[in-house]
């Protein structure tokens, strides 16, 4: 049995179907297991768990093989980076009590910066978890391809932005399709 955080979002979705369909049993961690009824439907086992309740997430890495993990993002998080702080010592404790076999951990690109910024929060928690007595995957993701949604209206335009590196920031600009094309 595989455990899951994030199964009602995009890519905790996209790693259950993929479970599912080379016929693992899948346990979905959510929040609100009432907003998992298609995945109920589809034979994930619900449990209910906040990521920042220690006993909760215990209960659901109890018994599995894997975890997939995913953390809700904090756009705005303190100076000190404490809700990551505290988020790692969380994660931590429920995977040594639980002991799942392995974990999967879906951190960020740049989370091995050593310059302070926003994906520290990563970093922070990677580092914490990189002591556990199990193994741990790190999966450092650049983009997903549903972010490129965003650029649609802007390519139609001519221009597409981004912020990813180089550290100038620069426009794209591609060339719009002739009529035909």
């Amino acid at each position: 049995m595989f455990a899951i955080t994030g199964i009602t979002g995009q890519v905790g979705g996209e790693v259950a179907r993929n479970l599912l369909a080379a016929h693992q049993t899948v346990r979905g961690v959510a929040r609100d297991v009432s907003k998992c009824k298609a995945w109920a439907e589809r034979g994930c086992h619900l449990v209910s768990a906040d990521i920042n309740n220690a006993a909760a997430l215990t209960a659901a890495f109890k018994g599995v093989d894997g975890a997939f993990v995913l953390v809700p993002p904090n756009f705005d998080p303190s100076p000190d980076f404490s809700e990551a702080r505290t988020l790692a010592a969380t994660l931590g404790s429920a995977f040594v009590a639980a002991r799942p076999r392995r974990v999967v951990y879906l951190s960020t690109i740049g989370a091995q910066a050593t310059r302070s910024n926003l994906l520290t929060q990563h970093s922070i928690i990677e580092q914490a978890l990189r002591k556990l007595p199990m193994a741990i995957t790190f999966l450092r993701p650049a983009w997903f391809m549903e972010n490129s949604a965003w650029d649609v209206a802007p390519a139609k335009n001519g221009a597409i932005q981004s912020f990813l590196q180089p550290r100038i920031n620069r426009c794209l600009w591609l060339p719009l399709p002739t009529s035909g094309a």
